[in-house]
């Protein structure tokens, strides 16, 4: 199983793209998130994935910054659709929320011609608290992570005897201590450095800083822990910076860059 990051940044970044994902296993792609805008399509093809092999899609919430890249791709599948020269169909799971925007937006910009692939070849899955999927045929569980803005979703993967929970773009809270506790890999939004908190004001934003991300994972016996959803301007020393503010972790801390690929 390998984990690319397409995107690593906060909403308002300029110097790399927002956060999303794609988990990658004998060439089947499972894409988490979209990020910002059709800038998606470039940082696929610069990771060597061909959006058109991508049939699985899991969308975390409604914001801009995750939301908008989808739009893309349906835009993108359905003409392809409409064209006939899309193979196989193309699933997108989210809870009620975010499926009833995509829906919505789908037949209010596409004409007739793409939008009546709808529940024929592209398929919107809502997921609720708590439900399993088979997705890369390993299970998934989808939660809520009861955020304090807007509903969003967070999902646990199972495989080779590890776990891999995504956090989505919020701190940890006490309702996903079974997900995240001895988790093999924990994936956890980090906006910026403690030492620099009354810079960027993570927590106004709720959002947490590297060391509130570390020192939990820390205490929920965490192997792995994944880094994303940052502030842009110390993008060249990221990786330098939050791995010395990374101290509070014991186990093994990841920061990694747009398009980097990591081993899971």
């Amino acid at each position: 199983m390998n984990l690319i990051m397409l995107g690593t940044g906060h909403a308002a970044v300029t110097e790399c793209y927002n956060t999303c994902f794609v988990l990658e296993e004998n060439k089947e792609y499972f894409l988490v998130d979209g990020g910002g805008g059709n800038t998606l399509f470039r940082q696929l093809k610069q990771a060597g994935i061909d959006f058109k092999n991508i049939h699985t899609v899991f969308v975390t919430h409604k914001h801009l910054d995750h939301l908008t890249g989808i739009l893309w791709m349906l835009r993108m599948v359905l003409s392809m659709m409409a064209a006939d020269c899309y193979q196989g169909e193309l699933v997108i799971y989210s809870h009620d929320e975010v499926i009833g925007i995509l829906k919505d937006m789908a037949y209010r910009l596409f004409p007739e011609k793409m939008t009546q692939f709808i529940g024929r070849k592209l398929h919107f899955i809502e997921v609720r608290d708590q439900e399993k999927k088979k997705i890369l045929d390993h299970d998934v569980t989808f939660f809520d992570i009861h955020s304090s803005k807007d509903k969003q979703f967070g999902f646990m993967m199972e495989f080779d005897d590890q776990r891999l929970t995504c956090l989505g773009d919020e701190p940890y809270n006490e309702t996903e201590k079974s997900y995240v506790e001895n988790a093999t890999w924990l994936m956890h939004e980090a906006f910026c450095l403690y030492a620099q908190r009354e810079i960027y004001k993570p927590y106004e934003k709720h959002h947490s800083t590297v060391k509130d991300a570390c020192q939990m994972a820390n205490e929920m016996h965490v192997e792995h822990l994944i880094l994303y959803h940052t502030e842009d301007q110390n993008i060249k020393n990221r990786k330098e910076l939050y791995g010395q503010e990374g101290q509070f972790f014991q186990g093994t801390l990841h920061i990694p860059d747009d398009l980097e690929m990591i081993t899971l």
